[in-house]
């Protein structure tokens, strides 16, 4: 659809196809969405995470994470993350409200399974991540599936911004089966 950004409908796919895209591409720019949550004493926190699935239908996207990283303490205790996302070509921003389930252990082993060596080496490293080290290097990656944690985002909210021309702002809830809302921009 060439004017995807003048519905509703339009506006909502585009997303979920550039979130495809970024799953497909790990060049797309939604790869790499930026990952919002909230810490156990209060303090908001961001990093950049690879997005490993988007499934429309269901509305969830999935991640990849160490076990034992310090974002997995702040999603224990509030099980909740916005993401962000700006995809330059497209002119559209993407933020997602979701609520998350972790997985890991024999319920993700399939998963493990197809992870390319070089990319396990994200998963299992001493001293844990987050863990203070004299020097910059005083860390051993050792790939181990067992600190291997997949986070299902069950998106609850949707806010897409389209900077064209004319810019346009959209909305969508899970709790009006993401009928979606023009707002102003």
């Amino acid at each position: 659809m060439n004017n995807w950004f003048e519905t509703l409908d339009g506006m909502r796919a585009q997303a979920w196809d550039l979130f495809a895209a970024g799953v497909r591409d790990a060049t797309h720019p939604c790869r790499l969405p930026t990952i919002s949550t909230v810490t156990p004493d209060g303090w908001p926190e961001a990093r950049t995470m690879v997005l490993r699935g988007a499934d429309p239908v269901a509305g969830v996207v999935m991640l990849h994470t160490d076990l034992y990283s310090t974002k997995l303490a702040s999603l224990r205790q509030t099980p909740r993350v916005a993401l962000h996302v700006w995809d330059a070509a497209a002119a559209l921003q993407i933020r997602l409200q979701a609520e998350v389930k972790i997985s890991s252990g024999d319920s993700v082993r399939a998963l493990w399974d197809k992870i390319p060596g070089h990319a396990r080496q994200s998963y299992g490293v001493t001293p844990p991540p987050g863990t203070a080290i004299a020097d910059a290097l005083d860390y051993v990656k050792s790939p181990d599936p067992a600190t291997f944690a997949v986070l299902a985002c069950r998106v609850m909210q949707v806010d897409l911004v389209h900077l064209g021309d004319r810019h346009r702002r959209a909305a969508y809830s899970r709790s009006d089966d993401w009928a979606g809302q023009w707002l102003s921009p």
